[in-house]
């Protein structure tokens, strides 16, 4: 048995990174709250061999800017959700490019942010949660935004024709 499930875990950990595919996935705003702060956003998200969706950046659907996210986060951060949450994917917001301004507008006065989603799926509702750490080193909550599905963005094919050929 374990001379099958060493080469089937190899084999499923470089797979799933050869077979990822890149999708965009819009959703709008759906609530008061969360169209104050934007109208809606998109999410460059890679897929993996099996389905799985992973968020890699966040881009503001009325052009304000986009931040890189990754995945990955302290526990504490779970602990400040309000009760009866069910987001469970804790996400970093990088300080570089826009996620500086992003962690400032989800989280006025925190010293680092962070984004708790729930699973991402097509054509699902989708629900964000802000979290910050004070300079005091308390977590805390800061709002809940939610989006209703929108669609995927399809990409125009590249093509090997050179710069100054336009794309049909």
């Amino acid at each position: 048995m374990r001379r099958f499930l060493i080469p089937l875990l190899a084999f499923s950990a470089v797979a799933g990174s050869a077979a990822a595919e890149t999708r965009y996935l819009a959703y709008d705003a759906s609530d008061r709250v969360t169209q104050a702060l934007t109208r809606g956003i998109t999410l460059e998200a890679d897929r993996g061999l099996f389905g799985a969706i992973s968020v890699r950046r966040i881009i503001s659907t009325s052009n304000r800017g986009s931040a890189d996210i990754r995945r990955g986060g302290p526990d504490a951060v779970r602990q400040t959700l309000p009760a009866g949450s069910t987001e469970t994917s804790v996400y970093t917001i990088t300080p570089d490019g826009g996620g500086r301004g992003l962690s400032r507008a989800l989280c006025p006065g925190a010293e680092e942010a962070w984004m708790v989603l729930g699973r991402v799926r097509l054509a699902r509702p989708l629900v964000v949660h802000a979290v910050g750490r004070w300079s005091d080193g308390a977590y805390r909550h800061c709002v809940q935004l939610s989006y209703a599905w929108r669609g995927e963005w399809a990409m125009l094919a590249v093509t090997s024709r050179g710069s100054d050929s336009p794309i049909p």
